[in-house]
């Protein structure tokens, strides 16, 4: 290969590096958008491709915060069933005692020589609610008792003694419950089924009674199932708003589970930085836990390690959130390009002013946030530069080829010319 032809191939690749350099640094590897990405795209709400989706960029700013804050998503009264406790009712298989009493002796259970004997009463051996929910009382007969109350049995049975025995008084005991039982399962210290109490008492005093949550509580959830139906709330909607704390019925579950509340994390954070040929370098994509009741911002951005202050751009610190068009009409959002009443909105702060970190202390995530900071624009370049040397150094590596070349053939020859080549087509000789 002449020299000549070495030169027009190295003003070639200069042509091609030109390119790369007017198409900008979009051409490089990156771990997400740059912030002129959403300032460029965010004017235009409306999707340039049929795969991409609309969003609005809002600025985090003190009115902002104040918004969210108002309509910041709070414990829901999600149990709406709130009636309390109904009256025992007997069922099948419970033990019952029942107890006649007589106002005078020679009646039908007390005889004449009563006297001898303590109390005016008798009480019939213990027995169970049978298969068809009856009970058996000597005189009386046949005695429903499933789905009764114990104060209607006592008076079915006074019913049914009254014209044989003297006036008759009857008190019904429950001895060992085998109905109306509460199941609370799942994550606690002791899952069990164990009777309803004759007071009311509430979901954590269910819970109570099973040993406690495992947990801390900011991961757990209560799930109620009653008559078919299931409501379901964080544990901190029952300890943080009472009015979630209901009172339990018979019959129902109590399942109480772990559901870690998280967010996604990704670009220039110092969580999983790797540099890139010393130049700056992208986080991994990763996905943090809560751990806490509620997370800020800024302690979302802690979480991960903080920005990597060799790549990061504090000013392109961005969140993405669905939130109800409700909400977005309140920040200022023009709805009327979105459909449906969930809105994409992209939240900006710029931790390069103070102000910014004030702001993120006050701006609590939510579950399932996406948080990503973007690059610093002196981090592209420097990938391009590098990229540029590349290209570079591939081009000049055939003229040092051919350099040396004639440098060794010079020796070989005895000649001890040193041949070098320069922007013409001749070489020169010295």
């Amino acid at each position: 290969m002449g020299g000549g032809e070495l030169i027009d191939g190295f003003r070639k690749s200069l042509v091609i590096a030109s390119a790369f350099l007017l198409g900008g640094c979009s051409l490089m590897p990156a771990n997400g958008p740059a912030g002129d990405d959403f300032l460029s795209a965010s004017a235009d709400v409306v999707p340039r491709a049929a795969q991409s989706l609309p969003y609005a960029l809002v600025r985090l700013t003190p009115e902002v915060v104040e918004a969210l804050d108002r309509y910041e998503p709070r414990f829901s009264n999600s149990f709406t069933d709130r009636r309390a406790p109904l009256a025992f009712r007997f069922g099948v298989g419970d033990i019952v005692s029942v107890t006649v009493f007589e106002a005078a002796a020679g009646g039908l259970f007390i005889p004449t020589e009563a006297s001898v004997r303590p109390g005016n009463f008798v009480t019939i051996p213990n027995q169970a609610v049978d298969d068809r929910g009856n009970i058996s009382v000597p005189y009386a007969g046949i005695i429903r008792a499933k789905g009764r109350t114990q104060v209607e049995v006592q008076q079915a049975i006074v019913d049914a003694l009254k014209n044989r025995a003297i006036e008759p008084q009857v008190v019904v005991s429950l001895v060992d419950q085998r109905t109306s039982l509460i199941s609370v399962l799942g994550e606690v210290n002791r899952p069990a089924r164990f009777p309803a109490n004759m007071e009311a008492e509430k979901i954590l005093d269910a819970i109570t009674r099973a040993g406690g949550p495992k947990s801390q509580g900011f991961d757990t959830f209560i799930s109620l199932e009653r008559a078919g139906r299931r409501a379901t709330v964080p544990f901190g909607a029952l300890v943080y708003q009472p009015s979630n704390n209901i009172s339990v019925h018979a019959g129902d579950t109590v399942y109480v589970y772990t559901e870690p509340q998280t967010f996604l994390v990704f670009g220039a954070t110092t969580s999983g930085a790797v540099a890139v040929g010393g130049a700056g370098g992208g986080a991994a994509g990763s996905q943090l836990k809560f751990d806490a009741w509620r997370v800020t911002l800024a302690e979302a951005v802690a979480k991960a390690g903080g920005l990597n202050d060799a790549n990061a751009e504090p000013a392109s610190v961005f969140l993405y959130r669905g939130e109800p068009r409700e909400v977005a009409q309140r920040l200022g959002v023009d709805c009327s390009k979105f459909e449906g009443p969930i809105i994409p909105i992209i939240y900006n702060v710029n931790l390069r002013d103070p102000a910014g970190f004030f702001l993120a202390r006050a701006f609590e995530i939510r579950n399932k946030d996406v948080l990503y900071v973007s690059n610093a624009t002196s981090v592209q370049v420097t990938k391009f530069l590098l990229y540029l040397r590349t290209i570079m150094a591939t081009v000049n590596d055939p003229i040092s080829y051919a350099t040396n070349f004639y440098v060794l053939k010079g020796l070989i020859n005895g000649t001890g010319n040193v041949t070098a080549i320069t922007g013409g087509a001749t070489p020169i000789t010295h």
